[in-house]
């Protein structure tokens, strides 16, 4: 995934607060934040669905307003990926932290950051035959992204069947990336088998195939 444009970035998680702690390649010594500035934020933003095409030329039009605007928003949703991946790790039962603490503070951002989303939030009517009403995040557009990533982490949180949960596992060489497995048996194991579960079982057959001439060659 080295040199990956935030556009070809696969989405993989199952919900778009998934694929928001998925922008950070962590497996590797010097991970990697697909989240680089900015623009790429707006890009993702788009790809996944937390904005549509005009929401997105608003936030760029307020961002060329304030310049500084862009790196608040993207320090803002980082801070919701970060908090977010400390307690789905937590969750998914990982590499989560020794400190109770930790998590508690991490959800305590969460929390922080979307009681203020909704602080700027509207309640409109729904469309005609769903629920009579819902709540509209994301009012101002200089909050907006990060407005709705924090609401996308409470909707996971609370929505999602964590109990499906799952990381690709770094002890077996995955990726580390984490995901909602709707598989029918419950059995998936690697984000995607195109990705790191074909790149593992070919580095294992390597192996194999070294030790084998190494055993031929004795």
């Amino acid at each position: 995934m080295d040199g990956m444009d935030i556009n070809a970035l696969p989405l993989v998680g199952g919900h778009p607060a998934l694929d928001l702690v998925n922008t950070v390649e962590r497996g590797t010594p010097r991970p990697r934040d697909h989240l680089a500035d900015p623009p790429a934020l707006l890009h993702w933003a788009r790809r996944v669905g937390l904005v549509d095409d005009a929401e997105a030329a608003a936030v760029a039009e307020s961002w060329d307003r304030d310049p500084g605007s862009g790196d608040a928003t993207l320090a803002a949703v980082r801070d919701v990926r970060e908090a977010l991946h400390t307690v789905l790790l937590a969750v998914a039962g990982g590499a989560s932290p020794s400190d109770p603490g930790v998590v508690a503070a991490a959800l305590e951002r969460l929390h922080g950051r979307w009681a203020a989303a909704v602080a700027r939030s509207r309640l409109v009517l729904a469309p005609e035959g769903s629920s009579a009403a819902r709540l509209a995040v994301g009012g101002v557009p200089e909050q907006l992204v990060p407005d709705r990533a924090a609401d996308a982490a409470l909707d996971v949180l609370r929505g999602a069947d964590l109990a499906r949960l799952r990381r690709c596992p770094p002890e077996a060489g995955g990726c580390g990336w984490v995901f909602v497995d709707r598989s029918r048996n419950g059995s998936r194991r690697w984000c995607r088998m195109a990705d790191c579960g074909s790149t593992v079982k070919a580095r294992r057959l390597t192996e194999r195939r070294r030790a084998d001439r190494a055993g031929r060659d004795r």
